[in-house]
């Protein structure tokens, strides 16, 4: 049976390598691959590795090698028009049919590829020609981009004249029906031909292995429309594609994160300020489709939108698009960034720390429905929670996994319940009270800044013990911090350990880091609470029974709106406190 090369392609782009190879072998995430024992061989040490980054496993046991087609076969013992059908329905594909007709289709769009490159290189050039002075003047003085940055994502520029690009592709022997095929050109109603684009900077798009498919283009003044794309072609479809890809695909795997913007510019200045997995998709909301690339890089992509009230309703239309396609382990972040602001304008004016700050206060997507739903105000009255417990349910329901489900209802009940504006319940403190000291070190405890303290606890204890995650992921998972950055660290914890469970403390911290976690990672390392007892109650050699005990007091206190109590039940004596205090001046200074 014959498949379109086309077909196939989209296939793999569209599966989780991954995700389907992890159905049937147990995978531990190192770096931008995976490694499991091999299910084709016993064996005891992993020597099973797979590549998301290029689309292949490879078996050091067996000597077996191949794509996730070639991976379904082999596992499940299935011809290869077999495991293709399986994964196209897997992917919510139709299985073209082996016909002459769709053998010609996919000759066709094969040559288009040839078509579109050949356009690029011409942009390309046209860019450093005196006719694109104008462009290229735009780009490096106007938007402030390196000679590099040019180069990396090949932006070139359309001269502004009807026939350039149909001239110049006539020489190479392309015919006017294949321009107007692949987009470039088009046929006004008196059956004349004119070029598609004409006096704007091209961004060519491309797929993840750098094949243009399309181009979008920005006009050079004032006229209108701002932005164009191509048109719909046999290889350009716009929202399929993320604008890039090709370019993110390999920073992303590394650094674990991906941001999606909303334009060409915001990637482009996000990937030359330090941000090289950035995306966005073209113009439209965030699809369905694009949502399945984006997971495909990163479990938690981070989408950027203006902190303004048009900022959040587009936030709001992406988690409701969301919501449906939910699973273990992904879901979306938002940063809002400051109002009037985009990553382009942010980065221009505050740097790479300005956009790691938004970044790092990105909420999660429990967050942003939680906030539409109740518009900021508190909600008292029993029937105004009523009310909003039926609205937060009607979005529950339209989760499709039933676990993402499940956590998501336990979580809004107990924010709901938390946000009835009773006062919380105080309860005699039992054993011995802190000495004058220490409850003067720590001033008098509020009730944000003691909830606050047991998600500092709770999080310090899953960094110092990794392996604990296994005993408490359903409790972790259904959590949601009222302090963004420490929600945003839970966030990422979540992330990692789904992925490594094995993963040492140390490792740990990097990954955190790497993930632009820096600032939240040293408010919690410097808290005094949990210095203190980083070597004791939380100390490598601690029992497994007493770290169980102390999460559940933390968990119970949280949820019961209880957070007089020490979570920690802090015994110690002044002069180890004044030990502790005395030994952290002398590291981190006076403050």
């Amino acid at each position: 049976m014959f498949f379109p090369p086309r077909f196939l392609d989209e296939l793999r782009e569209r599966l989780d390598l991954a995700g389907v190879i992890g159905k049937h072998v147990k995978l531990t995430r190192r770096g931008r691959e995976y490694v499991g024992l091999s299910p084709f061989k016993a064996e005891k040490t992993p020597s099973f590795t797979v590549v998301p980054e290029k689309g292949f496993y490879h078996d050091f046991a067996s000597g077996e090698h191949g794509d996730i087609i070639d991976f379904v076969m082999k596992v499940e013992g299935l011809s290869f028009p077999e495991a293709v059908e399986k994964l196209a329905s897997d992917a919510g594909m139709d299985v073209p049919r082996d016909t002459p007709e769709e053998r010609a289709r996919a000759k066709r769009r094969a040559d288009l590829f040839d078509v579109l490159e050949l356009a690029t290189r011409f942009f390309e050039r046209q860019l450093r020609m005196p006719e694109g002075k104008k462009a290229l003047d735009y780009l490096l003085t106007g938007r402030g981009l390196a000679e590099e940055t040019i180069e990396r994502f090949r932006l070139g520029y359309a001269p502004d004249h009807p026939q350039s690009l149909r001239n110049e592709l006539a020489r190479e022997k392309i015919t006017e029906d294949r321009m107007i095929a692949g987009g470039l050109r088009k046929r006004a109603e008196d059956g004349r031909g004119f070029d598609y684009f004409r006096g704007r900077v091209m961004f060519p798009i491309a797929d993840k292995r750098g094949r243009v498919l399309g181009f979008g283009a920005r006009i050079m003044g004032d006229g209108r429309p701002k932005y164009l794309n191509s048109p719909e072609t046999p290889l350009f479809h716009k929202g399929r594609v993320l604008y890039g890809l090709h370019q993110a695909v390999k920073p992303a795997m590394d650094a674990g994160r991906l941001l999606v913007a909303e334009g060409y510019m915001d990637v482009v200045a996000l990937a030359q300020a330090g941000f090289p997995h950035a995306v966005a998709p073209l113009g439209t909301a965030l699809t369905e489709e694009q949502i399945a690339r984006a997971w495909n890089l990163c479990n938690e992509p981070i989408l950027c939108f203006d902190g303004d009230v048009a900022g959040a309703r587009a936030a709001m239309r992406v988690a409701e698009r969301v919501l449906p396609l939910l699973k273990p382990g992904h879901s979306l972040r938002f940063a809002a960034l400051p109002e009037g602001e985009d990553p382009d304008s942010l980065v221009g004016k505050f740097g790479k720390a300005g956009m790691e700050s938004a970044i790092e206060e990105a909420l999660p997507l429990s967050e942003i429905v939680w906030r539409h739903e109740t518009r900021g105000k508190p909600v008292s009255e029993p029937e105004a929670r009523a009310a909003l417990d039926r609205r937060l349910d009607d979005h529950v329901r339209r989760i499709g996994d039933a676990m993402v489900r499940k956590h998501f209802s336990q979580a809004f009940k107990d924010r709901l319940l938390r946000s009835s504006g009773a006062p919380p319940r105080r309860v005699p403190r039992s054993g011995p009270s802190p000495t004058g000291a220490i409850a003067a070190a720590r001033g008098p405890a509020t009730r944000v800044d003691a909830a606050s303290r047991e998600a500092r606890v709770m999080l310090a204890l899953l960094i110092r013990h990794p392996g604990f995650f296994a005993d408490v992921e359903d409790d972790i998972g259904m959590l949601a911090f009222e302090d963004s950055a420490l929600e945003g660290l839970r966030q990422a914890l979540v992330s990692v350990l789904s992925e490594e469970a094995s993963v040492e403390t140390d490792a740990l911290l990097e990954r955190l880091r790497t993930r632009g976690l820096e600032r939240i990672l040293d408010v919690l390392i410097r808290d005094d609470l949990v210095r203190l007892h980083w070597n004791r109650s939380l100390g490598p050699d601690a029992d497994r029974a007493d770290l169980a005990a102390l999460w559940a007091e933390c968990l119970k206190n949280l949820r019961s709106g209880d957070v007089s109590r020490d979570p920690l039940g802090v015994v110690a004596s002044e002069e180890e406190w004044a030990r502790h205090s005395a030994h952290k001046r002398a590291e981190f200074g006076d403050e």
